[in-house]
């Protein structure tokens, strides 16, 4: 996103309430937007800033990354996922609000058949706080994650998963026609083999030969193969055994 563009686009919007949605770390691409300058901007107009992180958030958790992210902290709202890069189980997404108020206002539900207790400060009701009524315990398992993981943790399987990629990206660039789409910043690697067709063919080519398992997406009009890399357990090794299945579906196709 072009911050100073972004901000003719709200000169002109009027005096309605706006929304301005940064991404941290592309579905496709894992490219990140410049967050600081975007939520300034924003912040100017009067438009509340939120920062989609589904993928890149957990990039805060790196030393050597979170540069990426510089001006992060000033946004309203923030979103991401943990069934990425955490693995644990698909539904576990978070969402954090800076300030509380607008927060409960937005989700609290009153109904006559509800009871809610009472007080200046009555204690914090979840209802108030989430779209559900009623969920499973999705939040033990990203706790236990956490837990294991600790900090550290964390800040090595971004960096791990983030070094494979670009590993990944090296190995197939150039090869069969094979050609890199992005910047690798992150964990996603995006590559065409030269036509809609002939990419489509290898992707599904790749999913059945089952030595790994990729998508694929369109990109500005043009089919791309899609990698993510953010499996826990995932090597080197495993990296090239993948890259290697990949050139060779590519070689016959």
């Amino acid at each position: 996103m072009d911050p100073e563009e972004l901000g003719e686009r709200l000169r002109g919007h009027g005096d309605g309430p706006a929304i301005v949605c940064a991404q941290a770390g592309n579905i496709d691409t894992g490219a990140i937007d410049p967050i600081g300058d975007i939520v300034a901007v924003a912040h100017d107009h009067g438009a509340w800033a939120h920062v989609d992180g589904a993928f890149g958030l957990w990039a805060l958790a790196s030393p050597g990354r979170r540069e990426l992210l510089e001006g992060n902290e000033a946004a309203d709202s923030w979103a991401t996922d943990a069934h990425k890069w955490l693995n644990v189980p698909y539904d576990s997404g978070f969402v954090a609000v800076a300030d509380p108020a607008p927060h409960r206002r937005s989700m609290a539900v009153r109904a006559p058949y509800l009871e809610y207790a009472e007080g200046a400060e009555p204690p914090r009701d979840p209802v108030d706080w989430t779209p559900e009524f009623s969920r499973r315990a999705r939040g033990v398992a990203v706790y236990a994650a956490l837990r294991h993981l600790g900090r550290a943790g964390i800040a090595d399987l971004v960096d791990r998963c983030c070094d494979l990629a670009t590993h990944f990206a090296a190995r197939l660039d150039g090869l069969h026609g094979a050609r890199v789409l992005n910047d690798v910043v992150l964990n996603q690697v995006l590559v065409s083999f030269g036509s809609t067709e002939r990419t489509q063919a290898i992707v599904r080519g790749v999913q059945a030969e089952g030595t790994c398992w990729l998508s694929g997406t369109t990109r500005r009009g043009e089919a791309a193969m899609r990698i993510s890399v953010c499996g826990a357990a995932t090597t080197s090794a495993d990296v090239d055994r993948a890259a290697d299945a990949i050139l060779s579906v590519a070689a016959t196709e």
